[in-house]
């Protein structure tokens, strides 16, 4: 009876890492299968030294990031004190983070303070000197709230990464956080690798701005450039020829309306000419900013501005509601598909870099599963037969209980949804000869048992008991190496760390549970007389 109470727990688990496993080793699951929607359909994730693909570590600007809320909490600044009717002047940025602004009379501090206090309770005020009858102020965000600004900056990039791979559909893409700024992105059997690096790494800030048609973009060209305004180009490319011409335009600083406001993107195709274009749709606020936007520039020019380069820049010709607009700019097809998955996924919150790009073929990926494998194959079948004719059967005991491990193993990876690296593989290897390892001073201690005089189950008790706490030691210790490899290291490293630290469990589960187990079941059912060790 009360091996009964142990087998049904151990029958369980085997089921359930069947169930796991399945996925993997099947290459077309039934519909049923997935019908029912309770069974796993993930597969074991393999790495990019498996099945090839692209290696990327991004570096996120989070300066900039704090640079851009400064960029946007003095245009705040100004809106709200011509509201309030404070006369200034020279309010601009003095340093990265810092804001200077020059209050015109005295009289008016009061009236500052109170709409510093209830509108711009972040800001931290640096000094406040007078200056004749005017009175010279500056103020920057405190290091706490700079340093939120920069937490938050790389985790929203992470994500808006995250949702531009998901709708570029790439399969099993593995996209991490590695420290304060940098994120690792693995994406496997990808066939356009520069596309992707575009899609990823461009920052998608959209933004409408007024063309400057008061003043000549000539004259700025050669210097004179007016303090409110900017020179972006516009560049568009010959079809035929594949020439680039680069357009300037002299437009406002001042942003209007940005891409936080935008619902949906999607590719449309012009009936007119036939050329496809981005068809962008606001949300209620985003709507009623456009048409205020529109109805107060009738017949100006409004350029359509990502990422400091205009894609165009049409005359408004009347009020435009509905919360709809249109972006062209000679795209192909491909092209408008990516800005639209852009800006779905959103602008990122600051620039990033790539710091690290690795790209690895298929057909070395093949290779190296093919090796991977075949070293698996090789010197599993190698240990299985020497357990087998060493220990007769004991060793096949042994080998059960192995079969078992790597049922585990495999489940594990599936359930964890792990990515299984070639060094990962290595660790699988390394863990198949640790369970030896615990079979073998198991086996060891009932020989010795055995020659003593003693009977199959006193033998099994003691080669037990006085081995499980030796294999316990030597198994913990190779753990706690396999954890600090996993927390420190990165890469192929962690692959390795990962499949060595599952494969300890399961070889002290199989080792010291199960083929325990398969002994009781032989010395109580069968009542055998004599051990075969």
């Amino acid at each position: 009876m009360q091996l009964k109470w142990k087998l049904f727990p151990i029958l369980f688990l085997i089921v359930v890492a069947l169930v796991y496993v399945v996925p993997s080793v099947s290459p077309n699951l039934p519909a049923w299968w997935r019908s029912l929607g309770i069974l796993p359909t993930e597969k074991i994730h393999l790495g990019l030294d498996l099945q090839g693909g692209m290696h990327l570590v991004l570096e996120v600007q989070t300066q900039k990031a704090v640079e851009s809320r400064i960029e946007r909490t003095a245009q705040e600044l100004r809106d709200a004190m011509k509201k309030a009717g404070i006369r200034y002047a020279d309010l601009d940025r003095a340093k990265e983070i810092e804001i200077s602004l020059r209050i015109l009379n005295v009289q008016n501090a009061e009236a500052f303070d109170d709409m510093l206090d209830k509108q711009f309770p972040r800001l931290r005020l640096v000094s406040k000197t007078s200056e004749g009858e005017d009175l010279l102020v500056r103020l920057d965000l405190p290091e706490q709230e700079v340093k939120y600004i920069k937490e938050m900056a790389s985790k929203q990039a992470m994500e808006t990464i995250r949702n531009r791979i998901d709708q570029f559909g790439v399969s099993e893409p593995d996209i991490r956080r590695q420290g304060e700024n940098r994120i690792l992105i693995q994406l496997p059997g990808i066939k356009d690798p520069q596309r992707a690096i575009n899609l990823i790494g461009q920052t998608a800030l959209l933004e409408f701005k007024l063309v400057d048609e008061e003043h000549d973009v000539q004259d700025a060209l050669k210097g004179k450039i007016p303090p409110a305004d900017d020179i972006l180009y516009q560049i568009t490319q010959d079809k035929v020829t594949r020439r680039e011409t680069k357009t300037p335009f002299l437009v406002k600083k001042r942003t209007y309306l940005t891409g936080e406001y935008l619902t949906d993107a999607r590719v449309q195709i012009d009936s007119q000419f036939g050329e496809p274009y981005v068809g962008v749709d606001f949300d209620k606020k985003g709507a009623r900013l456009f048409e205020r936007i529109t109805e107060a520039n009738v017949k100006k020019r409004l350029a359509i501005v990502l990422d400091g380069r205009i894609y165009s820049a049409p005359v408004i010709q009347e009020k435009i509601g509905g919360g709809r607009a249109r972006i062209t700019g000679n795209f192909t097809t491909e092209g408008a598909r990516d800005l639209a998955i852009v800006l779905r996924a959103g602008a990122l919150p600051a620039p990033v870099t790539i710091l690290e790009e690795r790209t690895v073929g298929p057909s070395l990926g093949r290779d190296s599963i093919e090796k991977g494998l075949l070293s698996m194959w090789v010197g599993g079948i190698l240990v299985v037969l020497f357990i087998a004719v060493y220990y007769k059967g004991a060793g096949i005991i042994a080998n059960v209980a192995l079969g078992l491990n790597i049922i585990l193993i495999a489940a594990a990876l599936a359930f964890f949804q792990a990515t299984l690296t070639l060094p990962g593989i290595a660790g699988i290897i390394l863990t198949i000869g640790m369970a030896v390892d615990a079979n073998v001073i198991i086996f060891e201690r009932i020989r010795e048992e055995v020659r003593v005089g003693k009977t199959p189950r006193a033998a099994v008790d003691a080669g037990y008991g006085k081995a499980t706490l030796t294999i316990l030691d030597a198994n913990v210790t190779t753990l706690i190496a396999a954890l600090v490899l996993f927390q420190f290291g990165t890469g192929p490293i962690k692959g390795f760390a990962v499949t060595l630290t599952i494969g300890i469990l399961a070889s002290l589960f199989t080792a010291i549970v199960v083929s325990r187990l398969i002994f009781d079941y032989l010395i109580f059912q069968r009542h055998i007389k004599r051990l075969s060790v």
